[in-house]
């Protein structure tokens, strides 16, 4: 099927999506609308083996969770074929900046493996953006309680 329509249909069923990709992940994107379009279609986060500097923010500024494989392990190793299902551990109570997590593969065929990842959230704002939903909303957050009680009540 195609990708919106999975998507879209994921999106409708409540699925999370995530995207895998490879080294440099990111390198040529029309910038922010990269990262628009993968928070758009549903993904809540990116697994790959490096990201492009700029994107990898973008990610972060969209509210999408950018991860990088801690180890020698990419999507190729792992033989990734899409019908499998997975578990991100160690973001669940909180996030910090580099933080290590643990992808769990599901199989079909009942095996499960472990990888380890990295969560390149590099910052405490970067924390702050992700946790808000992305920039967008951090900065309206904070414009609100900047402007007071009366402007919150009449918004």
């Amino acid at each position: 099927m195609p990708i919106y329509e999975a998507a879209m249909k994921y999106i409708a069923e409540g699925v999370p999506t995530v995207v895998f990709g490879g080294a440099e992940y990111g390198t040529g994107s029309s910038r922010d609308w990269a990262a628009k379009g993968t928070l758009l279609l549903g993904a809540r986060a990116v697994i790959v083996k490096s990201f492009e500097r700029i994107h990898r923010a973008n990610l972060v500024m969209m509210g999408v969770l950018p991860f990088e494989f801690a180890g020698d392990e990419s999507v190729a190793s792992l033989g990734l074929k899409g019908d499998e299902t997975i578990d991100i551990l160690g973001v669940e109570s909180g996030i910090r900046p580099q933080q290590e997590a643990t992808l769990v593969i599901h199989r079909k065929d009942g095996s499960r493996h472990e990888a380890k990842l990295r969560l390149r959230i590099d910052t405490p704002i970067e924390v702050d953006y992700y946790l808000h939903g992305g920039i967008l909303p951090f900065v309206l957050r904070d414009l609100l309680r900047k402007a007071g009680p009366s402007v919150r009540a009449a918004a």
